[in-house]
């Protein structure tokens, strides 16, 4: 790995743990407001019903958390930092919602098989794409569930601020697998997957929706 992907990794890291504080003010300057709206994206493709059990897969910050509680789902959060997990607690706690918490890597989850109803991850870093990752949600999934990521975002407005913020995304490799072939990856791993495109203010969120074979 280069020097300038050392670096950039360096700060991610840093994001999601020590400057973890700053997550919400950063994802919302670089979206220009549109980040909630990128990730309440995935909702209307869970395919559920109140009451399912879903699975927030890197719960970060917590905000789609409070978004699962209100659409009356029996909510779970699976992530690694200590740091998401403090302030998401917090978050819940002070909505008077049950935290359902657990610390750990996607490549091994600590729940039954065929526990969830379906699993979510939104702007997920690349563990993501891991087969032990992806083993293990198509393990602890229902037959027939889904699994719903929500990548990433574009901005569609043509103005300078947009094009600088989709300059920083190209230079910090988050623009990279425009070609990547989800049907026939994730087909590879027991899903049926297709993407598809949920309009925002002044840009796009891709959702890959991809559903445990039966």
């Amino acid at each position: 790995m280069s020097l300038w992907g050392r670096l950039i990794r360096f700060g991610f890291r840093l994001l999601y743990n020590e400057f973890a504080f700053t997550y919400d003010l950063v994802s919302d300057v670089v979206s220009l407001g549109a980040w909630r709206c990128w990730q309440r994206a995935a909702l209307k493709h869970l395919d559920v019903q109140p009451g399912a059990r879903v699975l927030e897969l890197a719960h970060g910050t917590g905000n789609l958390q409070l978004h699962l509680n209100a659409a009356s789902f029996q909510v779970y959060g699976y992530d690694l930092s200590p740091y998401m997990g403090r302030i998401t607690k917090g978050k819940l706690r002070h909505n008077n919602l049950p935290v359902r918490l657990t610390r750990g890597r996607a490549q091994q989850l600590p729940f039954p098989s065929a526990s969830f109803d379906a699993v979510v991850s939104t702007f997920p870093t690349d563990f993501i794409v891991v087969p032990e990752t992806l083993r293990e949600v198509y393990r602890i999934l229902r037959p027939g569930a889904r699994l719903i990521i929500v990548p990433n975002g574009v901005l569609t407005g043509r103005g300078t601020v947009e094009a600088g913020i989709e300059w920083l995304y190209r230079v910090t490799g988050q623009r990279e697998g425009a070609s990547f072939d989800i049907t026939a990856f994730f087909g590879g791993f027991g899903f049926h997957a297709h993407d598809v495109q949920e309009a925002c203010p002044r840009s796009v969120a891709e959702v890959i929706v991809a559903q445990k074979k039966v």
